[in-house]
């Protein structure tokens, strides 16, 4: 009798990679009185992780409000935002809070240092907001200091340091969690030209070790260094080669 030959399953197809930042029709109206103002018209953006995606846009354009969406700091009127697959208009303002705090590292064009506290101390801040135990707090602060190469500077601070200096630090705090997203606002804008080519290298760095970078920017040099770049213009998104 023929040997009876079963077919082979059919190969499934790999999983498709979740995107860190996924904005389906998002929209966002502010309301004063009577008056209404759409700051954003209904915004798609995907971005995967490991991208380095600039942000920009001119003033008024709903730049700041994609900003604030994407940090969880405001939230979208209409659609959806989905940070690592996690749906973030089903959250309340702890959840928020939290989602802040451990998937989100911000650094802001303000260091936004605390001057009494050494450098390896701001940076451990995120994580005593956490409560992570003082000697892992401590060992992480540090790595994420050596990380940005100032390992000799966890003492001093930040008066004692120079301005591209106090930025890699807000970096290292803003790494020391581990977050799914490096979310980046104008952070060269207090900068001279040596502080921000440092600062923009270090970015580069950490965008080929994988971490994912959203950087928003008004200058087009500076937004030049990221993969791609993301025009925001009367409340829409654009990016550079889409032909709408």
């Amino acid at each position: 009798m023929a040997e009876l030959t079963l077919p082979l399953p059919a190969a499934r197809p790999a999983a498709t990679p979740e995107p860190v930042i996924e904005l389906t029709g998002v929209r966002k109206t502010y309301r004063t009185g009577t008056v209404e103002f759409e700051a954003l018209r209904g915004v798609d953006l995907r971005i995967d992780a490991g991208e380095y995606v600039a942000v920009m846009g001119p003033s008024g354009s709903g730049k700041s409000t994609l900003m604030n969406v994407l940090g969880c700091l405001d939230v979208a009127t209409q659609g959806t935002y989905r940070l690592a697959g996690e749906d973030v208009g089903e959250l309340d303002e702890t959840d928020l809070a939290d989602i802040r705090n451990r998937r989100i590292g911000f650094v802001f064009q303000q260091f936004h240092l605390l001057p009494s506290l050494s450098a390896w101390r701001n940076v451990e801040l995120p994580l005593v907001y956490g409560h992570v135990p003082a000697a892992e707090r401590r060992a992480r602060a540090v790595a994420a200091m050596e990380r940005v190469g100032l390992g000799d500077r966890l003492d001093n601070r930040p008066g004692e340091l120079s301005g591209g200096q106090q930025q890699r630090v807000a970096v290292a705090r803003a790494l020391v969690g581990e977050p799914a997203l490096l979310l980046a606002d104008e952070p060269t804008g207090n900068l001279d030209s040596v502080s921000t080519r440092d600062v923009l290298a270090l970015f580069d760095e950490l965008h080929a070790q994988g971490r994912t970078i959203v950087l928003i920017t008004h200058e087009e040099d500076v937004a030049r260094r990221a993969q791609r770049v993301v025009r925001v213009f009367d409340g829409l998104v654009r990016t550079d080669g889409d032909p709408r």
